[in-house]
């Protein structure tokens, strides 16, 4: 098996979608999850045992040292705990599309034992494959001091709040070292709820989704844009993948055109339902979680946060993207 995928393979896995049609019907899949439903109680909470560390230290030992890329599944090795990871995975590929690991001793590793800790279950989870171009592994999630308010930045990169959006892999992780002084909370919203909110409503905007938006790739690729089409639909099962800031920012190209009103309205109203407390799950980080989210299923967001003075105490997550067997 592959120890990693590239950038490119990545992205035309995920985007490797089936389409039957449009889909005109509520949907009641567990992945139809709303927020005020599933914060009644912490079912999507994973606790890792003591024994889950003992093992996982015991396969960190036997790489450290070692790059991220020349680890793979087998090398490290987890007998007991892999099985808990597969049925994480297929709470990603066929339940609510979310859960959040808690537990991980990350205060006693150093930063490049929880890197390889982190790949190490990464590679049990799935393939994990390249960021950008650049076939960036790991990302590191913090603010670098960029502007937040030029509208191009890479948002990440900024302690400023993040619009809805999904990634180009199948799951996307996110292992906090540290969280924020205040703010900085993971909001989530199932895709497939908004959509069912969004046909309840305006059954006239849905046709829209499953037909291409540009997407601007902000210089990250060889083209300014890319078509892609929000939504698929087949075998009962809807894939979405929705970015806000890149579809919004498109036109800004001379071929692309402005959007119609139409399609104005159906992004709005797509974003408004979203921003719905009824629907969306506000995740606040403690220093060990890891959040793991289908990007099929469920959309991600960011509220701004206020760091620590101190750059040693202030907000890092490590990011990881994983394609799905």
């Amino acid at each position: 098996m592959n120890k990693f995928r590239s950038f490119a393979e990545q992205a035309l896995h995920y985007y490797d979608r089936p389409q039957d049609g449009v889909c005109r019907r509520q949907i009641t899949t567990a992945a139809a999850w709303r927020g005020v439903e599933v914060s009644r109680d912490d079912s999507w909470i994973c606790r890792l045992a003591d024994a889950d560390t003992v093992e996982i230290e015991s396969a960190l030992g036997g790489v450290r040292g070692r790059s991220l890329d020349t680890v793979g599944r087998d090398d490290f090795a987890l007998p007991a705990l892999s099985k808990r990871i597969r049925s994480w995975a297929d709470e990603l590929r066929a339940g609510r599309g979310f859960l959040l690991v808690r537990g991980l001793p990350v205060d006693r590793w150093s930063e490049a034992d929880t890197s390889l800790v982190y790949w190490g279950i990464g590679q049990h989870l799935g393939v994990p494959g390249g960021q950008n171009p650049d076939e960036e592994l790991l990302g590191h999630v913090r603010d670098m001091g960029e502007e937040a308010a030029d509208p191009f930045v890479r948002r990440y990169r900024t302690a400023g709040d993040i619009a809805y959006h999904c990634d180009l892999a199948d799951v996307v992780g996110l292992l906090c070292l540290r969280p924020a002084v205040s703010g900085g909370a993971s909001r989530i919203v199932s895709s497939v709820a908004v959509y069912n909110e969004l046909l309840a409503r305006r059954p006239d905007l849905v046709d829209r989704l499953f037909e291409p938006f540009c997407l601007d790739t902000r210089n990250d690729v060889g083209t300014p844009y890319v078509p892609v089409n929000p939504c698929s639909y087949a075998d009962g099962v809807l894939r979405t993948f929705y970015h806000s800031d890149y579809f919004r920012s498109a036109p800004r190209h001379a071929d692309v055109p402005e959007f119609t009103h139409e399609e104005r309205e159906l992004l709005d109203l797509y974003e408004e339902i979203g921003s719905d407390p009824e629907l969306y799950l506000d995740m606040n980080f403690e220093a060990g979680d890891i959040q793991l989210i289908s990007n099929h299923f469920t959309l991600h967001a960011r509220t701004a946060y206020q760091d620590d003075s101190d750059p040693a105490k202030q907000r890092h997550l490590l990011r990881l993207w994983l394609s799905l067997e």
